[in-house]
């Protein structure tokens, strides 16, 4: 059974459910948001395998986690390309801003230690928050393809906003990846290093997108996603703990 409980926050007037997963004990804890990744933008948080584990995974570790259903704009039978192709980059902002103050209102969260985490489309997101929430300490992109473009009228694209970030990222990448491909990954990097963020990338051979999602064997790499879990947990410990 997962240890986490719902909740449900009103945003802009659409009403967004969240996932809350807690360590055993009584805190305070460090907190991460969790930015989920795109397959479960039709089948919702709790019937994806991937993102119960990876709630599991970090509660573990001892930290508080919240993962918001950022995809409650659209009804949930819409087409997935229409939530694509739909995607506003301004109501992004407004979830995971919703997400983080509830994080930060628990009891049980020290609200001076949250990162935030995402793979494929919430590495994007990801990238994303760190840009726009300077309180964040530590930020963590698996993958997170599109950084490098604007979605939504009146949106920049994420990479540009490297320079407003105040915490050191991890950047988890796949070297067969081809959103974000290699030469993406470089460009990031490049950012990155222009606007002085302290920050370590890791890109693994025989690895693509999505190479940590069990759920989809002709993707995941156990090898590869295990070493990639263990230095996301030691770079959160080093910065959040």
């Amino acid at each position: 059974m997962a240890s986490y409980t719902k909740q449900t926050i009103d945003v802009q007037g659409s009403p967004m459910e969240c996932l809350v997963f807690k360590p055993d004990g009584a805190g305070p804890f460090p907190g991460l948001v969790v930015a989920q990744h795109f397959p479960i933008a039709h089948t919702g948080l709790e019937k994806d395998p991937f993102t119960i584990d990876t709630g599991e995974r970090l509660a573990k570790a001892g930290y508080a986690a919240i993962i918001p259903f950022i995809f409650h704009w659209w009804p949930p039978e819409e087409e997935q390309d229409v939530k694509r192709n739909e995607w506003r980059d301004d109501r992004l902002i407004a979830d995971l801003d919703a997400a983080y103050d509830l994080l930060c209102g628990l009891d049980s969260v020290d609200k001076d230690r949250i990162g935030i985490i995402g793979h494929c489309w919430g590495g994007r997101m990801a990238w994303l928050g760190a840009g726009r929430n300077p309180n964040y300490k530590a930020a963590a992109v698996l993958y997170g393809g599109r950084i490098k473009t604007a979605m939504g009228e009146g949106s920049v694209p994420p990479i540009d906003l490297a320079g407003q970030m105040k915490c050191a990222m991890i950047g988890i990448f796949g070297n067969n990846d081809q959103n974000p491909s290699p030469d993406d990954v470089k460009d990031l990097d490049a950012a990155l290093k222009a606007a002085g963020i302290e920050h370590e990338f890791h890109c693994y051979d025989g690895a693509g997108h999505g190479f940590q999602d069990f759920c989809n064997q002709d993707r995941y790499r156990q090898e590869q996603s295990e070493d990639a879990w263990r230095k996301l947990i030691a770079f959160f410990n080093a910065r959040l703990r």
